[in-house]
């Protein structure tokens, strides 16, 4: 595989790679909100390109033959073409100039300077929409990462890499941590380029994508919290595929600029009535319950960046136990972890901030639950079921606070005469390694008129 493929099929690593739930705002002590570096930040990541060109332009107007339904033509009708290709991979229109690309996708920078060619970005996975509404920053519920990689590569006339690990088994999750890992093991402590890959024996697991906008009531950030969230660094390991250590120093400012953008964002508001006299008494139950792990919302309100074990939380311990401690040491070893190094302490999980809680459905780090009510009521999850084809309101369950859903049978999962591959990764399987909708058990001692209490003072966070 030529060097700039690593780029691309690996650089995911970005943001992408779950950041997760931790304390008060993530700024240094004294540190100021600067709007000027925010502007510039948004500016960088919603206009600028990091990386080479993966594929020619060509690629996006022929991915539409491998499809198993047939495409739009791309040259006489150009909108409902890119309306299909989104469906296809799960992707969403740009909320922002991106030369009538959807998020994800941007024209990618080549070695002179020019736009050309096509290039993933961090909008793959958070980029998402609901209502059919884009927002930068909301985790993308439906992408098919997988498919989009390959079938661009096979439209471009080219093979796909062999992968040594599970990208995504469902529309959704991805393998960012994964992705992060390999990136690594490619380069030396100097962070130059290994002919062969140092071993470091990380098996992580796909997992859904959290907010960014809950970086701004963090100290640490991915779902083990062993990362400083003010760590610009972490945030640039997509570009292990191509960077020297020389370009990363000269973009770490712009990087900084990107994070004080994503400390400015802010989660929609919950766009249906919300009973009040139910939301009042949600609180009082929020508050005795669910306060000391997921903090206080509202004027004052804190966030306590709490860390909870494994045996207490129960949720799968995969993600946790899966990245090793001497690809801990070996990044910390590089420029990367210079100066936030990640915590050798392994604890277990962060309970997350929950503000725009009602809008980042599926729920869990690894998308395993469905809705609000599922996840407060163990007893009702369901072993397998569908995420929706859309992220319409039509799919939105305003009740239970979450995506509607089928149940799917075992003998409905073995069957694949049915439905196409295409349709089978609408189907989440909590069989998976690493899917498992256990644990999180909190809710279950709660009355059925408690929980939809609770659920309604949700939707106002």
């Amino acid at each position: 595989m030529r060097q700039a493929s690593w780029g691309i099929w690996f650089a995911l690593g970005y943001l992408v790679a779950a950041p997760s739930p931790a304390g008060e705002p993530a700024r240094s002590p004294g540190e100021v909100f600067d709007a000027a570096a925010a502007e510039r930040g948004r500016i960088a990541l919603t206009l600028q390109g990091f990386l080479k060109p993966e594929w020619s332009e060509s690629a996006y107007r022929r991915a539409g033959r491998l499809w198993d339904q047939p495409a739009p033509d791309p040259g006489r009708d150009p909108d409902g073409y890119a309306a299909a290709f989104r469906h296809r991979y799960g992707l969403h229109p740009a909320p922002y100039p991106n030369d009538g690309l959807p998020m994800g996708l941007r024209r990618g920078i080549g070695r002179d300077g020019v736009k050309s060619g096509l290039q993933i970005d961090c909008m793959a996975c958070h980029g998402g929409s609901i209502g059919g509404k884009s927002y930068v920053g909301l985790g993308n519920t439906q992408l098919d990462l997988r498919p989009l990689l390959n079938e661009l590569t096979i439209a471009d006339g080219r093979r796909p890499p062999p992968s040594t690990f599970v990208l995504n088994t469902s529309r959704g999750t991805n393998n960012a941590g994964m992705v992060a890992a390999v990136l690594l093991s490619l380069r030396n402590p100097d962070l130059s380029f290994r002919a062969f890959p140092m071993p470091l024996g990380v098996n992580l697991p796909e997992l859904d994508t959290p907010a960014w906008w809950l970086l701004k009531r963090k100290r640490t950030m991915y779902y083990d919290g062993r990362t400083d969230a003010r760590s610009v660094r972490t945030n640039m390991q997509f570009m292990l595929g191509e960077k020297t250590l020389e370009e990363f120093k000269k973009l770490e400012p712009t990087f900084r600029d990107l994070r004080a953008y994503l400390l400015s964002l802010e989660p929609p508001k919950y766009p249906f009535p919300i009973d009040s006299a139910k939301a009042a008494r949600g609180q009082v139950v929020f508050e005795e319950t669910c306060a000391r792990c997921h903090g206080t919302y509202g004027p004052g309100g804190r966030y306590p960046n709490k860390i909870i074990a494994l045996d207490v939380i129960g949720t799968d311990p995969a993600r946790a136990k899966g990245l090793s401690d001497r690809h801990v040491a070996y990044y910390n070893s590089t420029w990367l972890g210079a100066v936030h190094p990640v915590s050798l302490e392994r604890k277990g999980y962060q309970a997350p901030p929950l503000d725009g809680v009602w809008a980042t459905a599926p729920y869990l780090h690894n998308g395993s639950i469905p809705t609000l009510h599922a996840l407060l009521a163990s007893s009702t999850r369901p072993r397998r079921f569908t995420r929706p084809p859309s992220t319409g309101f039509e799919h939105y369950d305003t009740t239970h606070v979450g995506w509607r859903f089928t149940e799917v049978s075992a003998e409905e999962l073995a069957s694949t005469a049915r439905r196409s591959p295409f349709q089978a990764k609408f189907i989440v399987d909590t069989g998976r390694f690493g899917m498992s909708n256990g644990g999180h058990t909190f809710g279950d001692d709660l009355s059925e008129d408690e929980r939809m209490d609770l659920i309604e003072y949700l939707k106002t966070l």
